[in-house]
């Protein structure tokens, strides 16, 4: 693990900020950009009723996330988004405010989610990512591995959702290559 004790004195500035997705052309987030306890803001969205309508009728079509008079009666006392569309949401966030704009070779897998309240039509969902460890990669040089997790809040603060994933992203290339 590569620690950074420093906070990230010496990044670029990208690579210490929220990153939007109109980021200058040529400024690329390389695995040698991350370091332990960065946290980055990827912004904030708000949830509406047709699009939690329509995700769930898609793709998770429970009655809490379809039906209003059903989820009325509930545990939940209302309509609800769906796990899945939150997890979807906050994957669009990330790649908006960072993916985008970085040397991204995909991922090997999630370590967990976890759904912590409901997320309901009109509630502003704020996404921001920590990178909890960094491991250059031994077995294939041109990239390494970043550990984060997504942390999703809602207008009141309150966390709804967490995601830890894992990322492979390329190495800075050297004059050399």
């Amino acid at each position: 693990m590569t620690a950074r004790p420093d906070e990230g004195a010496g990044m670029p500035a990208h690579a210490r900020e929220h990153v939007h997705s109109d980021a200058p052309a040529g400024k690329r987030w390389y695995f040698e950009d991350f370091y332990p306890g960065q946290k980055i803001d990827l912004g904030e969205r708000v949830v509406t009723e047709a699009e939690i309508l329509a995700f769930a009728r898609a793709f998770d079509p429970q009655s809490f996330h379809v039906d209003a008079g059903a989820a009325q009666q509930s545990p939940y006392g209302g309509l609800i988004a769906s796990g899945w569309h939150t997890c979807s949401m906050m994957m669009r966030m990330v790649v908006d405010g960072l993916l985008n704009a970085a040397d991204g070779m995909g991922s090997p897998g999630l370590d967990g989610v976890r759904w912590l309240q409901p997320v309901r039509a009109g509630d502003t969902l704020r996404v921001r990512y920590l990178t909890r460890q960094v491991k250059a990669s031994n077995s294939k040089p041109d990239r390494g591995v970043v550990w984060s997790t997504w942390t999703a809040t809602n207008q009141h603060g309150d966390e709804v959702c967490t995601v830890d994933g894992i990322g492979l992203y390329g190495r800075r290339p050297t004059r050399n290559n």
